[in-house]
């Protein structure tokens, strides 16, 4: 059955374009960065055409985006989100290096012209005993030279739950849930994957509650995750009891939170000018907690306890 929601890839690019400062805590723990938010965080552009299969008649352009590429302090950082191992990344990766650093190429006083590699990672979301532990490329030259290109592979199934909210790996929590496929997807027990998901939806409020997150960020996060469980249950009978899980709380923005205040104080003004002219008029006060229900859609009670207030 073909999938009624984005995939991993969509949600791992959709966060990296609204939200690349999310992405610094996981910079700093797969390169021993000391990075923070307030750094300058460049988003690169990922795109790029490469011509293959040439043949005497034709010659194949095609487009290649890489996930992630960033740059922060002078240093170019390019990560690829992968599902599973398919034999290709390698090939992939040097693609997506060559783009990066034909972008900034620069000639020296020599005539020579560099080709600046990005440090690069690829993070698997779903791996096995046989997912590679490193991406490994050699680039071998004429002059008989062969100059290593590697990394070390990153599993998300090997960070828990607890290490992640932690270490405030905000780009992992979307995807932890995927350990789970199988069983949200067969119908298997899923009493562990129910049990850290509350655990995701407590903490990741707590980080919005204490200022860590903003709304956006926040709501986001939510979302994504909301996301990944459709597209792994694909409208199975464990979709809406998990989605429903993750329903967050409703954060208000500081502008939203200005209107609303803004709309209180009104209401109370015109409350109060109100009884003011009932009184004025010898309106009884049943007849003006009455008026109040009318006016302003208050209960009887709401409106006795405001006309007392301003009687």
């Amino acid at each position: 059955m073909q999938k009624r929601s984005p995939d991993y890839d969509d949600v791992f690019k959709t966060m990296k374009t609204k939200h690349k400062e999310l992405f610094i805590p996981l910079i700093n723990e797969i390169y021993g960065t000391h990075f923070s938010k307030n750094d300058n965080i460049e988003l690169l552009s990922s795109e790029g055409y490469l011509v293959n299969d040439i043949t005497e008649d034709d010659e194949k352009v095609e487009k290649r985006e890489s996930d992630f590429l960033i740059r922060i302090g002078g240093r170019t950082f390019l990560i690829e989100c992968q599902t599973y191992e398919d034999g290709s990344m390698e090939i992939r990766i040097a693609e997506y290096a060559f783009l990066s650093a034909r972008s900034s190429a620069a000639k020296d006083a020599n005539g020579y012209v560099h080709f600046k590699l990005p440090e690069f990672t690829v993070l698997y979301v779903k791996s096995s005993d046989a997912t590679p532990t490193h991406t490994k490329i050699m680039f071998d030259f004429p002059s008989g030279v062969s100059i290593p290109y590697e990394s070390k592979n990153i599993m998300m199934n090997d960070y828990t739950k607890e290490y992640i909210i932690e270490h405030r790996l905000y780009p992992c929590i979307p995807f932890y849930i995927a350990r789970f496929e199988k069983e949200l997807a067969m119908g298997g027990d899923i009493s562990q994957a129910v049990s850290d998901l509350n655990y995701f939806q407590r903490e990741v409020t707590k980080l919005r509650l204490n200022n860590e997150l903003d709304d956006a960020q926040y709501s986001d996060i939510i979302d994504f995750i909301r996301i990944i469980i459709r597209h792994i249950t694909n409208g199975n009978p464990h979709e809406e009891r998990l989605v429903s899980m993750m329903g967050g709380t409703v954060f208000k923005t500081a502008s939203e939170k200005d209107i609303e205040y803004g709309m209180a104080q009104g209401m109370a003004q015109g409350i109060a000018a109100l009884v003011e002219t009932c009184r004025e008029l010898g309106v009884t006060f049943s007849d003006t907690t009455r008026r109040v229900v009318t006016k302003f859609n208050k209960s009887e009670s709401e409106a006795e306890e405001l006309v007392k207030k301003y009687w």
